[in-house]
């Protein structure tokens, strides 16, 4: 298997989750949001977990998709040494600032996941300072910077914190396998 087709492998498998998921629900016509980050409740604790799996509907699942894969991908095949590490932050380390510090609301979806990867990439180059790493993060800036509206409260339906969770957990990644031997 390529290098490319090796480092694809879990991004691939974990978006093909999301939409088993969502197609499960759909079958079913019931909902899973219940399963989601209800911050400060015990019950809330498990969407840790679960949260990022669940999305509302088809379309805010769509816009994950493509998005997930692409940084995903790139996560994955740029900096081998770390994404394991960085995609578990990202995913957890989300979800319990979330349930920590979140509105009183049913947060789902895996922007929080997304949100840290992007920020990862996007700010690796400023701790790294080697060229691959900057022109990395120039390129993620320049396709994806838009996003960085979604940290904040602009829409109540939408997450920010989950937004802004992640970018903070994916900057905090950067900052701390910037270091790493590892990262390659």
């Amino acid at each position: 298997m390529s290098q490319l087709g090796h480092t694809s492998v879990i991004p691939i498998r974990f978006v093909f989750l999301l939409w088993l998921v969502q197609i499960v629900e759909m079958s079913l016509g019931i909902s899973f949001a219940d399963f989601g980050i209800f911050p400060r409740t015990i019950w809330g604790l498990l969407g840790i977990l679960t949260a990022p799996l669940i999305h509302g509907n088809v379309m805010h699942l769509l816009s994950n998709t493509i998005t997930l894969l692409v940084l995903g991908i790139a996560l994955f095949w740029l900096y081998p040494g770390a994404a394991r590490a960085v995609f578990f932050y990202c995913y957890f380390v989300t979800g319990m600032l979330v349930w920590l510090f979140g509105r009183p609301a049913i947060h789902i979806g895996a922007s929080g996941l997304l949100y840290g990867i992007a920020l990862f990439l996007m700010t690796i180059g400023l701790f790294r300072k080697d060229p691959k790493s900057i022109f990395v993060s120039i390129l993620v800036v320049f396709f994806y910077s838009s996003i960085l509206w979604g940290v904040l409260p602009i829409d109540p339906m939408i997450s920010f914190e989950s937004h802004l969770m992640g970018a903070l957990v994916g900057i905090g990644c950067a900052s701390g396998f910037s270091r790493s031997k590892y990262l390659y």
